[in-house]
């Protein structure tokens, strides 16, 4: 799934190709995606000024002049800057042409993303916690939210409710730099730890943003392109290899469905 660093990275590819441009069609090939494409987005869209292109969490907010769309990548989704002449690929649903020449093609081959229009705030980011790179993420907010909490320390950091945007890539990593247990109990944890696995939450999601995110089967870039950040992970995809630090054979282990891999000398 493209996580916070696939979407930043997409984001600042399409952002210079579409910012302050008109959009002159807005095709729609394939509206069945996890939530349905808003009807008549293509006519809502199109004569429209593409004001700005934000992230909240791993949604990219287009605002136009009179409203927003919001787009969220799915489990496999992705947004490519093609030559106009370029033929529609088999998972290719969505298509924005620009004033500039420039066209944009939403693909995914699962249609587990979304595109959808406001002419407010979108719903699904009322109830969002603080962004991981923002001055209003810190230990403190984790020790203080994770009081008598039972669950592990890893769904606990990758719940939306308590920071958005850090995906079982990067909480992982996140865990395996600050020497902690994937599922220790999250209340269970004191605060001078929580500080230091906050600092590197943000390490590693700065890291991953400027190599381009993180490599996956799916994932491309605005450009088409996979990132590379994942030539630097220690542990997750790496069950039953040695700890790059210690040598020790990593633990796989599952947490709320998803595959956790740790090392049990270095993570206490």
């Amino acid at each position: 799934m493209p996580e916070l660093p696939e979407v930043e990275t997409t984001l600042r590819g399409i952002e210079p190709w579409i910012a302050d441009q008109i959009i002159t069609q807005l095709n729609v090939r394939q509206g069945s995606l996890r939530w349905p494409v808003t009807p008549g987005l293509a006519k809502i869209a199109q004569g429209q000024k593409v004001c700005a292109l934000r992230r909240r969490a791993k949604y990219l907010i287009m605002q136009l002049e009179r409203g927003s769309m919001l787009i969220h990548l799915g489990m496999s989704g992705s947004l490519r800057l093609v030559e106009p002449e370029t033929e529609w690929r088999k998972h290719d649903h969505i298509e924005m042409q620009m004033s500039n020449g420039s066209v944009l093609r939403y693909h995914d081959p699962r249609r587990f993303g979304c595109w959808l229009w406001s002419g407010a705030e979108h719903s699904q980011l009322a109830r969002l916690g603080p962004e991981p790179l923002s001055a209003d993420f810190d230990g403190h907010r984790l020790y203080q939210l994770s009081r008598k909490r039972k669950m592990a320390v890893k769904p606990f950091i990758m719940d939306n409710n308590t920071v958005v945007g850090v995906g079982n890539i990067y909480a992982s990593e996140a865990l395996y730099r600050s020497g902690i247990r994937p599922d220790r109990a999250a209340g269970n944890i004191a605060e001078k730890r929580y500080m230091v696995l906050s600092g590197h939450i943000k390490e590693v999601l700065k890291a991953a943003i400027e190599q381009g995110g993180t490599t996956l089967r799916d994932f491309v870039n605005g450009n088409g392109e996979p990132g590379y950040f994942q030539q630097t992970l220690a542990v997750y995809g790496r069950g039953g290899q040695p700890c790059r630090h210690c040598g020790t054979l990593l633990k796989e282990i599952k947490l709320g469905q998803r595959s956790s891999v740790f090392c049990p000398n270095c993570q206490r």
